[in-house]
């Protein structure tokens, strides 16, 4: 199998395929959603930030690629009926979608448990597990509905090394795991549909900043390094790859 850390999509790969981002305002999301563009694909754009979606769309746009759709909606306010309404209006501008990526997410309180804050520790597993669970159960139809479709959650290393102080984030990782493994197999009589997970690593992102301030930012990758694990999920070339864990670095 082809090593997805160091795949290089054709030209176009994603033509044609109407792939849903979200945290897509910056980092890590917003990286993906330039290079899916101009691999082709169609971006729906998620964030919190109307104005940081409003620049990558028109990084996009400058580019040449297919004018993105804007969808913002903060996970952490948002119930089950911003949701629905989400799937509706996907619905009906595309009436599918070939690709979800799960990216957004909160790092939340590195504390020990007795004194870890629990509105903190609630507002984490909800943005990191309960909005992906949420945007997936109601997204689903429209995955279905693509005749190639590649479903990601966000993983993490810490997941692999569980360790002290990571609290609801590292929770919060494991769970989504064990999440993305039943989903695939609840699935596997559907073979249009993939769904994987990717650790994406050490990256010179906001959330590292928050969870190592005292790093060195110059010595981590940038974003868009760590991409080919992505775009291999998301285009045809993975089809048939389901109900694994990637890491987008070696070790």
């Amino acid at each position: 199998m082809t090593d997805p850390r160091t795949y290089v999509p054709a030209p176009q790969a994603l033509a044609g395929r109407v792939i849903l981002i979200t945290g897509a305002g910056d980092g890590i999301g917003k990286a993906l959603a330039l290079a899916s563009a101009a691999a082709g694909a169609t971006v729906i754009l998620h964030g919190r930030s109307v104005r940081k979606l409003e620049k990558v769309y028109d990084e996009i746009v400058a580019a040449g690629g297919a004018r993105p759709s804007l969808l913002p909606l903060d996970f952490e306010k948002a119930g089950p009926a911003e949701y629905e309404a989400l799937a509706a209006a996907i619905t009906k501008e595309f009436g599918r979608l070939d690709g979800l990526v799960h990216n957004a997410g909160m790092l939340g309180d590195r504390a020990p448990i007795e004194h870890h804050d629990i509105p903190k520790w609630m507002r984490t597993l909800h943005v990191n597990l309960n909005a992906p669970f949420l945007l997936t159960r109601y997204c689903f139809p429209l995955l279905k509905a693509s005749p190639d479709a590649s479903l990601i959650f966000t993983s993490s290393g810490v997941v692999r090394h569980p360790s002290a102080y990571w609290g609801a984030y590292l929770v919060s990782k494991c769970a989504t795991e064990g999440l993305m493994q039943m989903l695939a197999d609840e699935v596997e009589s559907l073979p249009q549909l993939r769904v994987n997970s990717v650790n994406p690593g050490k990256v010179r992102t906001n959330m590292r900043l928050q969870a190592y301030p005292g790093e060195d930012r110059s010595t981590l990758p940038e974003a868009s390094s760590i991409l080919p694990t992505y775009l291999y999920l998301l285009g045809p070339d993975s089809r048939g790859v389901t109900g694994r864990s990637f890491d987008c670095q070696p070790g």
